[in-house]
């Protein structure tokens, strides 16, 4: 391998030829190899949109001259382009401010925006310190992208799939609507409800996970922008803060605002914590759902066996023909990871010491990871398993007329007292309820027939 030397504030490193970071990202590349857990892609892409507004930024307030500004715009163009993969190498365990990301996408930036100069005919020099990180610091530029990060990412492909899976149980909801069914509690049988209504519950969870989802982005729109070092605006020019927020929500399409005070919004990752929180939530909604799918459909002849789901691959390498509910399985290791995820970062935003917190990182990382974990499951647990759930008829409508717990339609005929003893003596005896009821002379066939009809019970007629 071809190497280069950079230098910076501590003497000069050996970088690869052909990346394009500079000393401070060899430094920290080589200071902390730690695990396999890298900054995801998905800050590299929110911090691209963060200097390019930065520089657009500092270019009308004219503290950048627009020869640099424009060559820094268009070099973060090229990463959001994916231009300049390959150039973004460190790990989640590093300094907790993320200070050595955001040189190195400084030093990015930097090298390539020189390049672009060169390639207009200029010889300028572009400093990633000095035009590049121009009225920012580390300490306002990393908790900005943690908020862009979780409002983007939330926005753009939780909420899509959310949608997406919120359609596919409300189309399952109509379609079973007049499937009346034996309802459950405490793993018991309970009084019935039809199989819509159970699939409706499912559908709601998604939707009210989502409206207080959407309550909670807002949290993340205040950005910490122009606090720099502890909060102060030190190196800022005025106006600074609210022009980059303006500036960011055109180039993301949505609408940040500069947060009101920079002191809470670079110590405090409280919105953080509260939108993790709730998807949390929703992973413990996912957990319910999909528990409630591989227990119907368990079996397939010696469990409840309510459902089918779609055969999607062998479940045993020694059992032949055993298939397993393994979407579901997904969707519940999902949750789980979600749910350690949220234990780790309340560890990290409780860990603030005085004008920073210095867990970020590790607070980007699981972020990141619960949004794109919870996307993509909701996606593959619709497609390969609710699209293609189907009603078992014929064990529905026996497990409905085997349960002993329609007596409950009695109460109000003959009490509960009188009602319980129906149900143990035809418990007892071996009686369908409608025999036993008869042979008590409490209840005649017309009330039996009158207020014992399922559809009834389940309030579908």
């Amino acid at each position: 391998m071809e190497y280069r030397i950079e230098k910076d504030s501590m003497g000069e490193i050996r970088v690869p030829a052909d990346k394009l970071w500079g000393a401070q990202t060899q430094r920290s590349f080589e200071n902390f190899r730690i695990g396999t857990e890298k900054i995801p892609p998905e800050m590299v892409t929110v911090f691209a949109y963060l200097k390019k507004a930065a520089a657009l930024t500092n270019k009308e307030l004219g503290v950048v001259t627009p020869e640099r500004a424009d060559a820094i715009v268009q070099a973060c163009d090229d990463i959001l382009a994916g231009k300049l993969d390959g150039n973004f190498p460190l790990s989640v365990w590093m300094t907790g401010s993320g200070t050595q990301f955001n040189m190195n996408i400084n030093e990015v930036v930097a090298h390539r925006a020189v390049q672009i100069l060169k390639e207009r005919g200029m010889e300028e020099t572009v400093h990633p310190n000095d035009h590049v990180n121009h009225s920012q610091s580390s300490n306002d530029t990393f908790p900005t992208g943690l908020h862009m990060a979780g409002v983007l990412l939330i926005e753009q492909q939780l909420f899509p799939a959310m949608d997406r899976l919120y359609e596919a149980l409300h189309e399952k909801e109509v379609a079973f609507k007049d499937i009346v069914k034996i309802g459950r509690t405490h793993l018991q049988d309970a009084t019935p409800l039809t199989l819509g209504q159970e699939f409706s519950g499912w559908a709601r969870m998604i939707q009210r996970d989502k409206e207080m989802l959407t309550r909670g982005v807002d949290f993340l729109r205040d950005l910490a922008m122009g606090g720099t070092a502890v909060g102060t605006g030190i190196n800022c020019p005025e106006g600074y803060d609210v022009r980059f927020a303006e500036i960011v929500s055109q180039l993301t399409g949505t609408a940040f605002h500069t947060a009101p005070n920079k002191f809470q919004s670079l110590t405090s990752k409280d919105e953080l914590v509260v939108v993790h929180g709730m998807l949390k939530a929703l992973a413990c909604d996912l957990m319910k759902i999909a528990n409630d799918v591989r227990w119907l459909s368990s079996g397939p002849r010696c469990g409840i066996g309510e459902l089918f789901i779609p055969e999607n691959e062998p479940g045993s390498s020694i059992m032949p023909s055993k298939v397993n509910p393994t979407q579901c399985e997904a969707v519940t290791m999902v949750a789980v990871q979600v749910m350690g995820n949220d234990a780790a970062m309340g560890f990290a935003a409780s860990q603030g010491n005085f004008e920073l917190n210095v867990f970020m990182p590790v607070i980007a990382y699981n972020l990141i990871q619960s949004i794109r974990l919870l996307s993509d499951v909701m996606d593959s647990f619709r497609s390969h398993c609710v699209t293609g759930i189907r009603p078992n008829l014929a064990r529905i409508d026996y497990n409905l007329h085997q349960s002993l717990i329609l007596v409950t339609g009695l109460v109000p005929v003959v009490g509960y007292d009188k009602a319980c003893l129906i149900a143990k003596k035809a418990a007892k005896e071996g009686l369908t309820l409608r025999e036993a009821a008869l042979q008590s002379g409490w209840v005649t066939a017309q009330q039996f027939d009158a207020h014992m009809d399922p559809a009834k019970l389940a309030g579908v007629k």
